[in-house]
Formats: structure tokens, C-alpha cells, sequence
């Protein structure tokens, strides 16, 4: 049974997905916003990517962390696997068009390397819209073992922001946990959102 994130709230992966996770996967969905919704109008919206009609390109990425908070490698658009293996992005959607996951980060916990004690989870309007403008945005954590969803986050009612750091996976007496952060910021990639993952990490 999949529980509702709230803000800075922490669970249990395992005790959630009822025995030791070893597969998970992070889903980002969403909807183009229908109507209107162009809040920006004129020159400036058009600009800005700020009309009902502009297709929406959010990205999910991950970062890993090692014990002192230095950041070891990036899943994102731009590298779809981490070097290690065990981490891999299946591609960036630039629309969000189709049902259900538009884009999907798998995640091996076996196979992360032991020097990486935490996994920050990201999202980010590389076009430039703010989650007001997007409908259906949700991010959820997914047993890839059974594909069972663990967990779910809305991001719809996020307001006038470009990204959120949505979540942090981490180790925690030889288990893994997750945070749920919750935090809007601004930003076209992850790389704009660094000085606010890190204390995080």
C-alpha cells in the first residue's frame, strides 16, 4: 500500500515494501496544462515558455552523495548511467506526453558503491514553466522487484517554482530509508539547485 509523501517526512523502504528492497525506481510523470493558464502573456510569456500551448519539459535526476557530503556522480539527461552501473535513466521526455511515467530512474541498491551513503532525487522545468503550469506532476518510489509503488509525491500544487528536490534515498543501519524533502527552488538543471541539494546530502 503506497503512502502519500508529506513534507520531511522519513520512512523505511523496506518495512514499506514489506521485506529488503533491493530494486527501486523513481517515476516522473505529467500532464500539459490545459486552458488558460498563460498568466505571463505577451512578449515576455512567449519568451519565457509561459503559454498554455508550449509543451513541458521536466527532468528528473539524481545525484550521489558520499559520507561528506561531496557529490560522487549525476544521473541526468546528459549521462543516463551512472559510472558505477548501478543507476540508470531511461531517457529524457521532452512533452510529458503518454500515460503514467514519462521519465524513470532505476535504481540497483546492491550494486551502489559503498563510499555512496545518499541518493538526492530531483526535479526540474528545463523549459522554464513553473509547476503551477503543469497538471497531474507526481514523482513516486516503486519496488521494481514486484513494481509495487512505495511511495508518491504530488508536485502539482507546488506553485510559481521550476524545480524541487523531492527526496533523498540514504543508508541508515545497513537499510535503506528515505527522506521526503519537499523543497521548491529554482532552476533549469540540477546544477542550479546544488548549493540547496548539498545540505541535504
Amino acid at each position: 500500500m503506497a503512502i502519500s509523501l508529506q513534507k520531511g517526512q522519513k520512512i523505511s523502504l523496506n518495512k514499506e515494501a514489506g521485506g529488503e528492497l533491493t530494486q527501486v525506481k523513481l517515476g516522473l510523470g505529467w500532464d500539459v496544462a490545459q486552458g488558460p493558464q498563460d498568466k505571463k502573456g505577451g512578449f515576455l510569456g512567449k519568451l519565457f515558455g509561459g503559454g498554455s500551448g508550449d509543451s513541458i519539459d521536466l527532468d528528473a535526476s539524481c545525484i550521489m552523495f558520499d559520507s561528506n557530503k561531496q557529490a560522487v556522480d549525476a544521473i541526468w539527461f546528459n549521462q543516463l548511467q551512472s559510472k558505477d552501473g548501478s543507476i540508470l535513466h531511461t531517457g529524457d521526455n521532452r512533452t510529458g506526453d503518454g500515460d503514467g511515467d514519462d521519465e524513470v530512474i532505476n535504481v540497483d541498491l546492491s550494486k551502489i558503491p559503498a563510499n555512496v551513503v545518499s541518493l538526492v532525487f530531483t526535479v526540474n522545468s528545463f523549459t522554464g514553466q513553473t509547476f503551477e503550469t503543469v497538471s497531474n506532476a507526481f514523482c513516486r518510489i516503486v519496488n521494481a522487484d514486484n513494481n509495487a509503488e512505495v511511495a508518491r509525491y504530488n508536485l502539482s500544487a507546488q506553485g510559481g517554482h521550476t524545480a524541487m528536490i523531492m527526496a533523498k534515498v540514504y543508508r541508515h543501519n545497513n537499510e535503506w530509508k528515505m527522506h521526503a524533502i519537499g523543497e521548491t527552488a529554482s532552476g533549469r538543471t540540477f546544477h542550479d539547485l546544488m548549493p540547496a541539494i548539498t545540505p541535504h546530502a
